[in-house]
């Protein structure tokens, strides 16, 4: 009698595999975006300097 691929792996094996697919996954996505200091310095700067622009207008009393 042969067995199927599902019937032969079973669900525990898929399971596993999928988890490890996905762990995979989630470690290259986080590695790849990772930034170096010097342009994590510049983004910071550029949004102080975004701040800093802000008209005093723009501001709703409270």
């Amino acid at each position: 009698m042969a067995t199927s691929f599902l019937g032969s792996l079973g669900w525990s094996g898929i399971v596993i595999f999928g988890f490890v697919i996905l762990a995979a996954a989630i470690a290259y996505a986080a590695l790849r975006n990772r930034q170096t200091p010097r342009q994590e310095r510049a983004t910071e700067d550029a949004t102080r300097a975004l701040y800093d622009e802000r008209p005093e207008q723009d501001e709703t009393p409270r």
